[in-house]
C-alpha cells in the first residue's frame, strides 16, 4: 500500500465520523408541565354520600365542584351518572381547549368494609402541556 492510500483511509474515517456526528444529532428532550384533576364519586346507599370534582386553579387553590351521588334512595341513579359524565367531559374539554393533552386516567375504588356499607370511586385525570 502506498503512502497516499495510508493517508486517505484515516481521513475518510474521520470525515465519516464528523458527518455522522452533525447529521444525526439527537432531538432535544421535550419537557412538560403537568396538571391533574380528580373525581370522587360516592357509592353510599341512599344517596347520602359526598361526590366532588376537585381541581386547582393557576395559583394552586383548590376548586371543588359538586357531583351527584351514584346511588339515590331507590338504588343506582343512572341520571346522576349521566350528569357526572357530562361534568367530567366538560372539564376535560376545558383543559384541552387551554392546550392540555390528556395523558392518563387512573381509577381506584375504596370498597366497603365490614363496618361500612359505602365506598368511593376515585379517578384521576392527568394532563400535560409542552413547556
Amino acid at each position: 500500500m502506498n503512502n497516499t492510500n495510508k493517508l486517505i483511509i484515516p481521513a475518510l474515517i474521520i470525515a465519516i465520523g464528523i458527518v455522522t456526528a452533525f447529521a444525526f444529532k439527537p432531538a432535544p428532550v421535550q419537557t412538560y408541565e403537568y396538571r391533574q384533576f380528580s373525581t370522587i364519586e360516592s357509592i353510599v346507599p341512599g344517596g347520602i354520600g359526598r361526590s366532588r370534582l376537585v381541581s386547582t386553579d393557576a395559583g394552586g387553590a383548590a376548586i371543588e365542584k359538586d357531583l351527584l351521588n351514584i346511588y339515590s334512595m331507590v338504588g343506582i341513579n343512572f341520571g346522576n351518572i349521566a350528569n357526572n359524565d357530562k361534568l367530567i367531559v366538560d372539564k376535560i374539554n376545558e383543559y384541552t381547549e387551554l392546550g392540555w393533552e390528556l395523558t392518563s386516567v387512573t381509577a381506584g375504588v375504596q370498597s366497603p368494609s365490614e363496618k361500612s356499607s359505602g365506598g368511593i370511586y376515585l379517578t384521576r385525570y392527568l394532563f400535560r402541556k409542552a413547556k
